[in-house]
């Protein structure tokens, strides 16, 4: 609801960012924070940029193979009033992912205590990332429900796909 307003100002991401930062600074508990990530995408060049506030690295699985961390930016808002961003900028070409997910996908645990961890969800992209944006984020719950078997789920899953299916197109 913060973000809102400040969207059409056409600020730079990490502008944008930084004024959110102190709206949640100024308004939430001293114990409270957000993460957040905020993207922008040019779905005609596939230009992709991105300011990454405390959220857990989104992961960029490119064509080739190959598995970047988007990291770029600052700590979580409304941890200090006046902490900084950058922005990171990188291009999607056709067929590169992107998975954007909750800390409860890798912090699941099985029932003898491992967590189903970054590297389990490396895996699980690499084996169905041909799939559909929307079958590849619905497969990613199944096979960390499976992973977690009875165990109850100490958080959330949330999962959401990018997926550049050609030279002018992306998929969520």
């Amino acid at each position: 609801a913060m973000l809102r307003p400040l969207a059409p100002d056409d600020l730079a991401p990490p502008t944008l960012v930084e004024r959110l930062n102190r709206l949640v600074y100024e308004q939430a508990p001293g114990t409270r924070f957000i993460t957040l990530f905020l993207a922008i995408v040019d779905l005609r060049t596939g230009g992709f940029s991105y300011v990454n506030a405390g959220q857990t690295p989104p992961l960029l699985l490119r064509q080739n193979g190959s598995v970047e961390k988007l990291a770029t930016g600052g700590i979580a808002l409304g941890m200090f009033d006046a902490s900084t961003y950058e922005q990171a900028e990188t291009q999607l070409a056709p067929g590169d992912l992107i998975v954007a997910y909750s800390d409860g996908i890798t912090e699941a645990e099985n029932q003898a205590g491992q967590p189903f961890d970054e590297d389990g969800l490396e895996r699980a992209i690499h084996i169905y990332a041909s799939s559909p944006a929307p079958d590849l984020a619905r497969t990613l719950f199944t096979v960390v429900e499976r992973h977690a078997g009875d165990v109850k789920l100490a958080d959330d899953l949330t999962v959401l796909v990018v997926k550049r299916t050609d030279a002018g197109a992306a998929r969520i």
